[in-house]
């Protein structure tokens, strides 16, 4: 992913802040503090044989202790158009791949649990549910508005 992809990551970003079902977000950040408040890598856009871009995975730091500097918080979208082509198997398994290859041990993430393509999608890469945070936060966008939302945290830990 770079600067000259953001238009279109801001996009795809976007198309799913408006579902409800992906982030308590309500607006994607601009770009700067896109960038800085995520990893370098792994950053990656998925893209057709054209190179139009189908979806983004990057990543946070959990903390900024040193015993945490193996664990990420990951987010992956993938554009309207593409989902259910398999486009976010492709992306997330590249993802998990480049974050084991830059030696982080652990990818977590927190999901809606109505969310369930998202989670089917993660536990057939390897990731497992690990809790629940009950009520967190009141959604403001989508079909649930002004609900109090769960999520299910979950995470993958590199196999060596």
């Amino acid at each position: 992913m770079t600067t000259a992809d953001w238009p279109i990551v801001e996009r795809i970003y976007r198309e799913g802040i408006d579902t409800g079902e992906a982030t308590f977000e309500t607006e994607p950040p601009s770009w700067k503090a896109f960038d800085a408040g995520r990893l370098p890598k792994p950053r990656l856009v998925a893209v057709d044989e054209t190179d139009r871009i189908l979806g983004w995975a990057a990543a946070s730091q959990v903390s900024v202790r040193a015993v945490y500097r193996g664990v990420i918080e990951h987010s992956i979208y993938i554009a309207a158009e593409a989902r259910g082509r398999g486009v976010g198997r492709i992306l997330l398994e590249a993802f998990v791949e480049a974050a084991d290859e830059a030696g982080f041990w652990t990818i977590q993430s927190s999901i809606f649990p109505e969310n369930v393509a998202s989670l089917r999608l993660h536990e057939a890469a390897g990731f497992r549910e690990v809790g629940r945070r009950e009520r967190i936060a009141q959604a403001q966008l989508g079909p649930r508005a002004g609900e109090w939302r769960d999520t299910v945290l979950i995470e993958r830990r590199r196999r060596d």
